[in-house]
């Protein structure tokens, strides 16, 4: 029995691993897309492109950055058609007020493109209103006001922005915007928020919620290991989430045995039930993805579940 135990362990640890290996390369497989596509149009145009790297990045920066802000919209399970008119609006404010100064220019830019972010999710959150539908109207809108604003000539701006228009500045804008944009999404609370926003039923998962106490999402299974080395595999399902126990059951009664963030019952025979009078050592409970595991020093629930089990029979018996 110990070695089917032990056998069953290892084969789960080695799926275990193998997911995560798989998940590693679903992460590396965009990056990798990149890279081909990058030496793909170098050979297609004999190398030609890596003396023009200028000229790529100035047209391509722009998107990048706008791009990350879509990003977390789409991890949410939303979609923004405006982001163009949002940085026609911006671009015009900055030439605007780049005749007041240069620091101001680059706030007001960043305040319009709030502003119309704060209405885009107004009419989504506070009205219930679908974001494609919201920001298609908000995109039209706005593309009418840069036509207003661009009919008769182009917006003129201050001579000052020449100064930073240059290929380094430009890089290390994306740069450090992408990597505020990957730690913000990656390991603050509001990336993780927004995972669970766009998750559904694998909010959970995402939500920052301890792993001891996620919710069941297969059929769980309850190994345990009593004090002389015998082991016990039991079988159970799902009879509630929220709660804040799992448990061995005899007929429709659930004996609390360790905190989890559902509860779960588990079907044990008269058999088992002399086997966990030996005293229980550890209890590891199969969820997805992680296994919670408990290890006690001493007895603390075999004998009581022993006796429970006495108990129950004796009623029984003198039913």
């Amino acid at each position: 029995m110990g070695s089917q135990v032990s056998a069953k362990t290892n084969d789960k640890e080695q799926q275990l691993k193998k997911a995560s290996k798989m998940a590693l390369i679903r992460s590396l497989l965009p990056i990798v897309g990149l890279v081909v596509i990058f030496l793909l149009f170098n050979v297609l145009t004999d190398f030609r492109m890596m003396g023009n790297m200028s000229l790529a990045f100035s047209q391509v920066y722009v998107t990048m950055i706008a791009a990350m802000g879509v990003f977390f919209i789409m991890t949410m399970g939303g979609l923004d058609f405006s982001q163009g008119s949002i940085l026609g609006i911006a671009s015009i404010i900055v030439c605007i007020l780049s005749k007041h100064g240069i620091a101001i220019a680059i706030l007001g830019g960043i305040a319009s493109g709030a502003i119309i972010g704060a209405i885009n999710g107004f009419f989504y959150v506070y009205r219930k209103i679908k974001s494609f539908i919201v920001t298609i109207c908000t995109m039209f809108l706005f593309r009418g006001f840069i036509k207003y604003f661009t009919t008769n000539a182009p917006v003129a701006g201050s001579a000052k922005l020449i100064n930073y228009d240059s290929t380094g500045l430009k890089i290390a804008c994306t740069v450090v915007i992408l990597i505020i944009g990957f730690i913000a999404f990656r390991y603050t609370k509001f990336g993780t928020y927004l995972k669970a926003i766009g998750a559904g039923e694998k909010a959970a998962m995402f939500s920052g919620i301890r792993t001891d106490r996620m919710k069941f999402l297969t059929k769980p299974t309850m190994k345990i290991r009593t004090f002389t080395g015998k082991y016990l595999e039991l079988r159970g399902t799902v009879i509630g989430n929220g709660s804040q126990s799992a448990g061995v059951i005899s007929g429709n009664i659930v004996i609390p045995i360790t905190e989890i963030s559902s509860t779960a019952q588990f079907r044990i025979t008269p058999q088992q039930f002399e086997i966990l009078n030996e005293g229980v050592a550890k209890i590891r409970l199969s969820m997805t993805p992680m296994n919670h595991e408990r290890t006690f020093k001493k007895d603390k629930i075999g004998k009581k579940l022993y006796q429970f089990y006495l108990n129950e029979k004796q009623k029984d018996e003198n039913f």
